[in-house]
């Protein structure tokens, strides 16, 4: 009875290391898909919509939502491929720039599209002074956070600070922007792709070792907890 006991114990640990790592990818790519497939989901409705007009058995075929669903996101994935494509070249460097030139006179969209370029720029390149990639102490003084730096700058004393993106796991999309001196910033050497596939793994997939020497501090209880257990009474 025992020996069964144990050999169902070791078949559901087994199973559930197995599910985790094929759980969190669906999670991403869930997110990922649904967030693609949106963009470009009312233009295949519609599109659908227009062929069941003239072709009811076309219109009613392609109409199933997990097809609308998957036709959108291929059709993401072919603008964004030629978005970059073109910009590359002189015609669609330009006719990016005009349309960013349209953005900047709507004050709301500028503010948003500014800024979200902005970070897609600083996470390409490595800010002066500092790696992308730190560890901050984040939420407490005793733990360790990974954050991306965005940019340095300083305050009115002329110290440097640095604006660290800190994202969440396994959702990195939402976080929390912490300013932090330059000088409490643990360095690190990993690229944003190992920082990124550490998160969304939940820490599953990274180095052995981390670039700083944990120093926690012992539990206020931790010597009276010590003291009783070597009293002989």
């Amino acid at each position: 009875m025992a020996k069964r006991q144990l050999y169902i114990k070791r078949y559901l640990i087994t199973g559930l290391l197995t599910f985790v790592p094929l759980w969190l990818t669906w999670l991403v790519f869930k997110f990922v898909f649904g967030m693609l497939s949106e963009v470009s989901s009312p233009l295949v409705a519609g599109l659908v919509s227009a062929l069941g007009s003239t072709w009811p058995a076309t219109g009613e075929l392609l109409g199933q939502p997990w097809l609308i669903s998957l036709i959108a996101f291929v059709i993401t994935l072919v603008s964004l491929y030629l978005v970059g494509f073109a910009a590359n070249f002189v015609l669609g460097r330009r006719l990016i720039d005009g349309f960013e030139r349209l953005i900047e006179r709507i004050p709301l969209v500028h503010s948003i599209y500014g800024g979200t370029k902005k970070l897609m720029a600083v996470l390409r390149n490595k800010p002066s002074g500092t790696q992308r990639v730190v560890l901050i102490d984040f939420p407490s003084p005793d733990l360790k956070s990974i954050g991306f730096v965005t940019r340095v700058f300083q305050d009115a004393s002329g110290r440097e600070l640095a604006a660290v993106y800190v994202p969440t796991t396994p959702n990195p999309t939402g976080g929390y922007l912490e300013i932090v001196p330059v000088e409490r910033l643990t360095a690190t050497d990993w690229s944003v792709d190992q920082a990124m596939a550490f998160l969304l793994s939940a820490g599953a997939v990274g180095p052995d070792t981390l670039p700083f020497v944990a120093q926690w501090r012992a539990p206020d209880n931790a010597s009276a907890t010590i003291v009783g257990r070597n009293d002989p009474d």
